[in-house]
């Protein structure tokens, strides 16, 4: 009875062993299920870029309560559509504008930052968080200032 299940059970192994090496999965593959998928996934991370021509600006040594402004230039080098979501100064005093519309791939925008000194003496650092529909979903600007006091008035 051993002898009998132990056979049955070599048996069994060989005959599953030589059908799965019969089964070479590459050959089931149809060539236009690959180019499909191919196209497919090519569009799904066809993602927008924001490359900017710089991504810090140093406005140098100004006057507190001077409103002084910079002009970031970014280009979409991707290949779908640029849109800015939102875009977020560090703190009031740091004001984003930029163009609502989609920006096409290849084009061109503009991100204007405006700062307000006034209140705010000595070395500023101050951060512009970009939300848009990149892969990273955020971009980064910075820009600096050396804001000379008001002189104080005695009374």
């Amino acid at each position: 009875m051993k002898r009998t299940t132990l056979i049955t059970i070599v048996g069994v192994f060989f005959i599953t062993l030589a059908s799965c090496q019969n089964n070479n999965a590459a050959q089931k593959v149809k060539a236009e299920n690959v180019e499909m998928a191919t196209t497919r996934d090519a569009k799904s991370i066809a993602l927008p870029v924001m490359a900017f021509t710089e991504t810090e600006y140093d406005f140098g040594t100004i006057n507190e309560g001077d409103k002084v402004e910079h002009e970031f230039t970014f280009t979409n080098t991707g290949k779908a559509p640029l849109v800015i979501i939102n875009a977020k100064g560090s703190c009031g005093c740091t004001v984003p504008e930029w163009s609502k519309e989609p920006i096409a791939p290849g084009a061109s925008g503009t991100l204007l930052v405006a700062f307000n000194s006034n209140g705010k003496p000595n070395l500023q650092n101050k951060q512009i968080t970009i939300t848009a529909n990149t892969e990273k979903g955020k971009e980064i600007l910075k820009i600096k200032a050396m804001v000379t006091p008001k002189a104080k008035v005695n009374r």
